[in-house]
């Protein structure tokens, strides 16, 4: 929650009424059983409104419309989440921010230009099967083989791993950028929950790249990052669930009254209310910590994904539950939300491996 500049309230103004006209619910749903999940010109066109450029720095090729890339960015991140629109936001951003900060000129004049353009689509390579799956642990080995480094790694889930052009892929020796057509590298694809979004499971098998591979950065600041985008996109999905699930409440009509009449029922909208603004709230803070990179980030960023985390997927059950059996059917929207805010929930760090963060946090500050 905080004060729009004109041009931020431009941007988000167009990327609503875009999403509106490109991505109601009857097209999600035609997209479900599509390769990609979106469309190119979709894709392209969006990166014409900013959506690939705004966390990187003008002299890479990018630029924010407010000065406050990352605050930017989750204006448009709210505006997915409320319309559950299909699109590779996150990912894209994450290997464009990493690009943009720390790439070299190389990479940054083409693999980094061509996502700018929305030609080509980046994958960010983080998570790992157990034992390795938990949040900070990379466990991806790079060796040193003279000019070139040997990639040896199983990354999953990777979110549009098998539509990405180049995948930045993390190890214990720092970030690699890799072609997806490089010699060694297997995708498949995995099954996901949500409609639009599509997974891969990642494997180098001795994937040889050139050493100038290497993009240098931030692990923890990036994954801060994509928790930000994604929690932006949850606090979307809870208002368009709270605002569909409060006009249902005064419409539908039992023994007489509307439902939104009964004690019970106000109380239950009461906590939900409460839940969507704390959501809001603390989710703004934890995008301005990434934004100037503040002492107390990581802190801010894990309680924000503590609290949005559990109190969104609470928030979307409850909605369901108001509606009733209608709630629950495949031809009600709610499930698009509720399928969004769930895959957010689990991705880079549960609610509960945040919660251990924020704990070892704390109690680091109390030595």
């Amino acid at each position: 929650m905080f004060d729009r500049t004109p041009d931020q309230e431009l941007l988000e103004d167009t990327t609503r009424r875009f999403l509106e006209q490109h991505a109601s619910p009857a097209k999600i749903r035609a997209l479900q059983g599509t390769k990609a999940g979106f469309e190119p010109d979709y894709w392209r066109q969006g990166a014409e409104l900013g959506w690939t450029s705004l966390v990187v720095p003008e002299d890479a090729g990018g630029g924010s419309v407010s000065g406050a890339g990352v605050v930017d960015l989750t204006l448009v991140a709210y505006e997915f989440g409320f319309h559950a629109a299909p699109g590779p936001l996150a990912p894209t951003n994450l290997v464009a921010a990493a690009l943009g900060r720390w790439g070299s000129e190389e990479q940054q004049s083409g693999p980094l230009a061509a996502i700018v353009a929305g030609e080509h689509i980046g994958a960010w390579a983080l998570a790992e099967a157990a034992p390795n799956g938990r949040l900070g642990t990379v466990a991806a080995e790079a060796r040193a083989d003279g000019s070139e480094v040997l990639l040896t790694a199983t990354k999953a889930p990777v979110e549009a791993g098998a539509e990405a052009a180049v995948l930045l892929v993390a190890t214990t020796d720092g970030q690699y950028l890799v072609p997806a057509d490089t010699p060694g590298l297997t995708v498949t694809p995995l099954q996901g929950l949500d409609m639009t979004r599509r997974y891969a499971r990642v494997e180098l098998d001795g994937v040889r790249v050139p050493a100038t591979a290497r993009v240098g950065g931030s692990v923890d600041w990036l994954t801060d990052l994509a928790v930000v985008i994604q929690l932006a996109e949850t606090v979307g999905a809870m208002q368009w669930a709270f605002d569909t699930t409060l006009e249902w409440a005064f419409n539908r009509y039992s023994f007489g009254r509307p439902l939104a009449s009964y004690q019970e029922i106000k109380h239950r909208f009461a906590d939900l209310a409460m839940w969507l603004e704390g959501s809001h709230a603390i989710v703004a803070e934890a995008a301005q910590a990434v934004h100037h990179d503040a002492a107390n980030r990581a802190e801010v960023v894990s309680a924000a994904k503590l609290y949005a985390g559990r109190y969104g997927a609470e928030l979307l059950q409850d909605c369901v539950q108001l509606h009733g059996g209608i709630g629950v059917t495949f031809d009600h929207d709610l499930h698009l939300f509720l399928r969004r805010v769930t895959s957010n929930t689990a991705a880079y760090g549960t609610p509960d491996e945040h919660a251990a963060r924020l704990g070892r946090i704390v109690e680091g500050s109390l030595r």
